[in-house]
């Protein structure tokens, strides 16, 4: 008699059915990271050191940079950051593209946002950014970060645009880098997390949402002073925030410091030279942790658009 036993591989004996969801595979078969708000303790992050690509640049515009930078000046400033959260304790990894990238790719936290379970990648607005998604996206996949979606079609999303403001809820910023396109399909993905989307219009002169506001703790947010849309600012006090607003615009917008990176319950990763807003900031019991960036901050961002967040862990 013919033997009707099934093998393994068609679900016989010996099959082994995924059992887990995803989010319990993190830490195991997947990497541990993941991100549900903006202020637990920071452990890894994603960066990239300027490269042969600023070596020959001529044109600051063609790059989208305010004027060029000295290349060696600027790679020890990026340097001293990557030490400066290796000090406080942060894993630091590299995007390390295996071709000459382009020239933006040094703001790593515009092509990617985390969630609980895996990364939703960026597809940056400009041609002169396009296709850095493909090598952040390698990246992700070689430290073992599920990525959940990637956007389509003619929408376009940059994650400085997005912020968690509590497990349940992320504020997106519309404008000229994330578009309503982008907004629906982050909405659809999110929904499948449990997580609600919030669209805020940003400032016609505004490049992202990371560059308007920072949240420090649960309960202390960070922003310019007439820049949030009342909508922001009605979700963030319904959600217990108080809101200071920095005191030095010259200072945050010339020398990045409210452009922070959140290492843990008010303490925060800063730019060197921003003293009235140190003192700002330390007056709400923030502890500040400063780094050098002037040559960097000639490419048109700070520390926190140079930083992809990769994990946090609760305190």
């Amino acid at each position: 008699m013919k033997d009707e036993t099934l093998a393994a591989a068609y679900g016989g004996e010996g099959w082994s059915p995924r059992r887990q969801t995803l989010r319990q595979e993190l830490g195991g078969l997947w990497a541990p990271y993941s991100v549900s708000n903006e202020w637990d303790p920071l452990r890894a992050v994603l960066l990239h050191e300027p490269g042969a690509e600023w070596d020959n640049l001529t044109n600051a515009d063609a790059a989208q940079m305010l004027s060029l930078p000295d290349p060696a000046i600027a790679r020890a400033q990026h340097q001293a950051l990557a030490a400066a959260y290796a000090a406080a304790g942060v894993a630091v990894h590299y995007i390390e593209p295996l071709q000459t990238p382009p020239p933006n790719l040094l703001f790593a936290a515009d092509l990617f946002f985390m969630t609980p379970e895996g990364a939703i990648l960026g597809r940056p607005a400009s041609t002169v950014r396009a296709g850095e998604e493909r090598w952040v996206a390698r990246r992700l996949a070689d430290l073992g970060v599920p990525i959940l979606r990637a956007v389509r079609g003619d929408a376009v999303f940059e994650g400085a645009d997005a912020i968690w403001l509590d497990a349940q809820t992320v504020l997106l910023g519309l404008g000229r880098r994330t578009n309503a396109a982008a907004a629906a399909q982050l909405a659809v993905t999110l929904a499948e997390l449990g997580v609600g989307v919030i669209q805020t219009q940003l400032p016609s002169d505004a490049m992202h949402l990371m560059g308007q506001l920072r949240l420090v703790d649960g309960d202390l947010a960070l922003t310019w002073p007439r820049r949030l849309a009342d909508n922001a600012l009605t979700a963030l006090r319904a959600r217990g925030y108080q809101i200071a607003f920095i005191p030095d615009e010259m200072e945050a917008a010339h020398r990045g410091a409210l452009n922070v990176v959140t290492l843990a319950p008010r303490q925060v990763l800063m730019p060197t030279n921003c003293p009235h807003t140190q003192q700002f900031y330390e007056a709400h019991h923030i502890a500040c942790h400063t780094t050098p960036i002037p040559e960097l901050l000639k490419a048109a961002g700070g520390i926190a658009c140079m930083t992809g967040i990769l994990w946090r862990t609760p305190s």
